[in-house]
């Protein structure tokens, strides 16, 4: 996660993003209405790391992002699970 072509993406809502995150991850809202175009704009040459509260979010933006041609999407599940294994926060 801490390579140059890596972007992670917390996809909760900004609400819970505020209330804590993985350092130096994106927040894009699976919830709000013009997420597909918001990943539209990414670089599909990236590899994408998602996660939200408990996976399944981000479960389903990375097919969403997979159906739009992104290649290297990764769901790594859960915030609570990440941040006790010791992943940095903010």
């Amino acid at each position: 996660m801490q390579q140059p072509d890596v972007v992670v993406l917390d996809v909760r809502t900004p609400d819970e993003y505020a209330g804590g995150h993985l350092q130096n991850a994106r927040n894009l809202d699976f919830k709000a209405p013009d997420f597909p175009t918001q990943i539209a704009h990414l670089d599909t040459t990236k590899t994408y790391v998602l996660y939200c509260a408990s996976g399944n979010r981000s479960g389903k933006a990375m097919a969403m992002m997979q159906q739009q041609g992104f290649r290297k999407v990764v769901n790594a599940g859960g915030f609570k699970t990440l941040k006790d294994s010791g992943l940095k926060t903010q």
